[in-house]
């Protein structure tokens, strides 16, 4: 199958994302700020529907990232729009997705589905883990028991496994299916493409994800709205450096 040919790029180049995520987000802090602003209150609200059963915050906050690069889908528009001049508005980010709707909401689907296995092996490993736990002393139990830190490291890696599979299946996919009118085959398969090809540099990009997204969510949701925005940013500049425009080459399924 023809894709768009990807490009090896460098480790310094995600630093130049970095800058220019950054000065997207204040070239339009209007519609970038409101954006993340809206991530921070589904926050609260995921919090807030799971506050009996602790383990399922966890396992939220930890899905957070895993739905964050198709939720982040304005802000690559945001973007799109400012390197052409256009300018931007949080009615048209909140309603980018419409640019090439079936291979979009297809790959939502798919990522909801990856969002419900997360969550429901989660709450499987804590019923093996434990029984008969109440509230108070759930919390407790997962950080200071044998048992709640042998699952803390499971549900690590497993989190972890399911995080580096979005990841590399949405790195360049979301923002190329907005960009272009191309379909979700096509655009999982240059994001896996690009992974392949750039596995030290994308490496560090997805643990600089990680880092960003884990200290806007230690500061209890706040720093989320300026933390995505600057990573939906920098990931449509990664994606223009990684995608060439008009080349195509084969790849395998």
């Amino acid at each position: 199958m023809a894709t768009p040919k990807v490009r090896i790029i460098k480790s310094d180049q995600l630093w130049e994302w970095l800058g220019a995520g950054w000065k997207d987000l204040w070239r339009a802090p209007a519609v970038s700020i409101p954006y993340g602003l809206l991530f921070v209150i589904m926050g609260y609200a995921l919090i807030y529907l799971a506050t009996a059963r602790f383990h399922f915050i966890l396992a939220l906050t930890a899905g957070f990232m895993l739905v964050g690069p198709f939720l982040a889908m304005g802000l690559y528009d945001v973007s799109r729009r400012l390197e052409v001049g256009k300018t931007p508005t949080l009615g048209l980010a909140l309603t980018a997705w419409r640019h090439n709707m079936l291979p979009i909401l297809l790959f939502g689907l798919l990522i909801g589905v990856l969002m419900i296995v997360w969550v429901r092996l989660a709450a499987l490993l804590f019923a093996v883990s434990f029984r008969d736990l109440t509230v108070d002393t759930s919390v407790s139990a997962l950080f200071f028991s044998g048992g709640g830190l042998t699952f803390l490291m499971i549900l690590t890696m497993v989190g972890a496994i399911i995080a580096a599979l979005v990841f590399a299946i949405s790195v360049v996919s979301i923002p190329m299916m907005l960009d272009r009118k191309i379909d979700f085959v096509t655009a999982v398969l240059t994001s896996l493409t690009a992974v392949r090809a750039n596995p030290g540099p994308m490496a560090l990009w997805a643990v600089l994800i990680v880092i960003f997204t884990g200290i806007g969510l230690l500061t209890f949701y706040i720093g989320v709205a300026i933390a995505l925005p600057l990573i939906g940013h920098a990931s449509w500049h990664a994606y223009k450096d990684l995608v060439e425009d008009d080349q195509i080459e084969a790849q395998p399924y």
